[in-house]
């Protein structure tokens, strides 16, 4: 078979490249160790730092009771009337700490999903949820706005340690693990960056120190 010149240029080229080796640019790292600095402050304010530069919306608690002050203030502000929520356990804890509303079935139609988390990586300030919560795959990207309850204790700095620890957690893991690091957006059309393409257009979390 006749081969052209482009191609033997190319094995030429492919040739000369394996028989001289490039040096490991790093012979000192044996590749585990992290390229990004360590962290420099507290990580609730590393989470809510980078959280917020991406259009997230941040809110401390000091407590349950704290969050549904905060919470039913914005669901007033914003005349919210239909919050839809799957989460029983969630749902209990927001009743026990005096949170009074009539939750909406119809996650189409909705106004806001609440749903937990199960970590929050402070480094790219990233809440992390599994298809094992009961929100399922859908409540947190449906919703035209999500809001995320999380505690202090689901705080971790980098996405290598909420894998670790979502390995540990689970025997088996869940069949989709998903970082939500802001508002959806996208610059695919005439690289004009639009928010809420295909997610919410806004995204709040409120962390509770606990």
């Amino acid at each position: 078979m006749k081969v052209s010149p482009a191609r033997q240029n190319i094995l030429r080229k492919i040739r000369q490249a394996l028989s001289n080796s490039v040096p490991v640019p790093f012979p000192q790292s044996d590749g585990t160790e992290s390229v990004f600095k360590p962290l420099q402050q507290e990580i609730d304010v590393e989470f809510a730092e980078n959280f917020t530069k991406l259009q997230g919306k941040f809110s401390f608690c000091l407590n349950e009771n704290e969050l549904v002050e905060q919470l039913q203030s914005l669901i007033v502000t914003r005349k919210w009337d239909k919050i839809y929520c799957r989460e029983s356990g969630l749902k209990e804890s927001l009743s026990s700490a005096g949170f009074t509303i009539n939750y909406s079935d119809d996650l189409i139609t909705c106004d806001a999903s609440i749903t937990g988390c199960e970590f929050l990586v402070a480094r790219t300030g990233s809440i992390v949820m599994s298809s094992a919560q009961q929100s399922g795959r859908t409540t947190s990207v449906y919703a035209p706005v999500h809001i995320c309850i999380a505690y202090t204790s689901q705080l971790v700095y980098d996405v290598k340690d909420a894998l670790t620890l979502a390995k540990n957690k689970y025997a088996k893991l869940p069949s989709l693990i998903t970082f939500a690091t802001g508002p959806s957006r996208t610059a695919d059309i005439e690289k004009t960056l639009v928010v809420g393409v295909h997610g919410p257009k806004e995204v709040y979390c409120f962390l509770i120190d606990k």
